[in-house]
């Protein structure tokens, strides 16, 4: 077994997908800029993100209503995706993602009451979230561990706590109408009306746990092998593992700050990445940060082409997508268990 103390140092297969999928998030972004209700040129859009031709209405797009809504589903889909890798790893499930496990609603309700309790105050709705998102998944480990901590048993879980996470946003909005305008759109999840000053305030937090999360990686591959041969290893297998999920609660509740409840991102990409670099956490982490900017940005892309000048909430496009994938891993993990 290696060193869990070494470096992980990307080789050659790990570039090359690094780089494929950043090209596939550099794509993805410039037909996000470029297409729309009004489609605009590339060469205004490179011009308008270099501060040229302010004076123009392809700037005025580009800048203040694309941009901001672009870098938000990057962060959203990079930090739902890195999420779902860390909490799958650390919790040895499968089924597991931010979306299944109550994190997003913990968000969800810690959001609606900070809106509620002070509206204009949007530097904490972040931190909130973050706070909603943590609660979620200790609230979900705590139940799974004192009725059996079988892996569907946290899953059931999760949508027990989520229904009634779920419950207290529908309260509060029915008490305070006015504590999240645009409420369909953060329940369902999407990205309209976006701006930078409500981006900013969660990009710092989920930069720096995906850092502190990717430093870590050693740590976490040796969690997979359970907390026995951790602890013999020298690990304080359980103390890291809450601080794991507590990265991966501050992932979530950036995202879900800035484009609400959407789901499945947490689920799906980190198993196509899998598949792809395996299971060792620090190539894991990277591509499920770049598939899920990529895969985030796609979906609210086709959101907004597929009926336009009409469009469709990009939660409800991954829920199409996840739906049917969480039922196929279902049956996946059913018939290996035969």
């Amino acid at each position: 077994m290696k060193n869990w103390r070494t470096s992980c140092i990307p080789n050659n297969k790990y570039l090359r997908i690094y780089t494929a999928l950043a090209a596939l998030v550099l794509a993805v972004s410039l037909l996000n800029l470029c297409l729309g209700a009004e489609k605009v040129p590339l060469g205004q859009v490179l011009r308008a993100l270099v501060g040229q031709g302010s004076g123009t209405t392809a700037f005025r797009i580009v800048r203040y209503v694309r941009l901001p809504r672009l870098c938000a589903c990057l962060l959203a889909g990079g930090a739902l995706a890195a999420s779902g890798a860390i909490i799958q790893g650390v919790l040895s499930n499968a089924l597991a993602a931010p979306s299944t496990i109550g994190v997003n609603a913990g968000a969800g309700l810690a959001v609606a009451l900070c809106c509620a309790v002070a509206p204009t105050a949007l530097y904490l709705v972040p931190l909130a979230a973050m706070a909603g998102a943590f609660l979620g998944v200790m609230t979900v480990l705590l139940i799974a561990r004192r009725t059996g901590a079988s892996k569907i048993t946290l899953v059931l879980a999760g949508v027990a706590v989520s229904s009634i996470f779920s419950a207290g946003i529908d309260a509060v909005i029915t008490f305070v109408p006015e504590a999240l305008n645009g409420y369909s759109d953060f329940r369902i999840g999407g990205f309209s009306g976006v701006s930078m000053a409500r981006i900013l305030p969660a990009f710092w937090p989920a930069l720096l746990s995906f850092a502190l999360g990717l430093s870590l990686h050693n740590e976490m591959d040796v969690l997979l092998l359970g907390t026995e041969q951790a602890q013999s290893l020298g690990l304080p297998a359980e103390k890291l593992r809450i601080a794991l999920l507590g990265l991966a609660a501050v992932l979530a509740g950036s995202a879900v700050s800035v484009g609400g409840l959407v789901g499945f991102v947490g689920l799906i990409v980190p198993h196509i990445m899998r598949s792809l670099v395996g299971e060792e956490s620090g190539p894991l982490l990277v591509s499920s940060a770049l598939g899920g900017a990529a895969l985030l940005g796609g979906c609210d892309l086709l959101g907004r082409m597929l009926f336009a000048p009409y469009e469709i909430p990009v939660g409800i496009v991954m829920a199409l997508a996840g739906g049917p994938f969480f039922i196929w891993l279902l049956q996946r993990r059913g018939r290996l268990h035969d």
